[in-house]
């Protein structure tokens, strides 16, 4: 498993489709967290204490190694898309359960159509942060990879560091409508949201991203 983690996705995947249970299992942990991250930004408010994000990514690893036979892609960015189409199945499935628990119009809150365009806006919006990667071939592989490493650094930051930069630019909140959800004036949210953003932004450029 050390030598792995010295794998691009690309070549985790390489070895995954050579037979490799392995690395598949090590590939779908680095989405871990970029999966969660969708998930939770997908939620309405009202199911994020009955829907958990562990478990609908858990759910979503499960059905791509019982599949992943059925997978005919040859890049990373490939089977990314492949998984989130997955969790995008999951999601709506979970989802949809709870809301005919509470006898509402599933089609008014989820679509499966609307969450995917959501996850691909979602990634997005959060690279509007990152610095310039440059153009050099060790810049590309960062860049190819952000989703891992910025879903990983998000999650790693103080949780209201982490909120504020999921409500801004995953959700796409005004500052006033993100101090109402968290209790602080929109100045202070403001402020908040800039520590953030450097923070972030010094833990990518000691990833490579300068």
């Amino acid at each position: 498993m050390a030598e792995n983690c010295e794998l691009t996705t690309d070549e985790l995947l390489g070895q995954a489709q050579a037979g490799s249970t392995e690395s598949l299992g090590h590939l779908l942990q680095l989405y871990t967290n970029y999966l969660k991250l969708l998930v939770l930004a997908q939620l309405e408010k009202n199911l994020r204490v009955r829907v958990s994000p562990s478990d609908v990514v858990q759910e979503t690893f499960f059905e791509a190694h019982r599949d992943f036979p059925q997978f005919r892609g040859h890049s990373s960015g490939e089977f990314l898309a492949w998984l989130r189409k997955i969790l995008v199945n999951n999601l709506s499935r979970v989802v949809e359960q709870h809301i005919l628990a509470e006898k509402r119009d599933v089609r008014r809150e989820v679509s499966m159509e609307r969450l995917a365009s959501a996850l691909e806006q979602s990634t997005a919006r959060l690279e509007a942060v990152l610095p310039d990667p440059g153009s050099s071939p060790s810049a590309g592989a960062h860049r190819r990879e952000v989703e891992i490493v910025l879903a990983d650094q998000l999650a790693d930051l103080p949780t209201d560091y982490r909120d504020v930069l999921v409500l801004r630019h995953i959700e796409s909140m005004p500052f006033e409508e993100i101090g109402r959800r968290m209790e602080r004036s929109s100045g202070a949210v403001r402020m908040l949201w800039l520590r953030a953003v450097k923070l972030l932004r010094e833990r990518l450029d000691a990833r490579g991203f300068k």
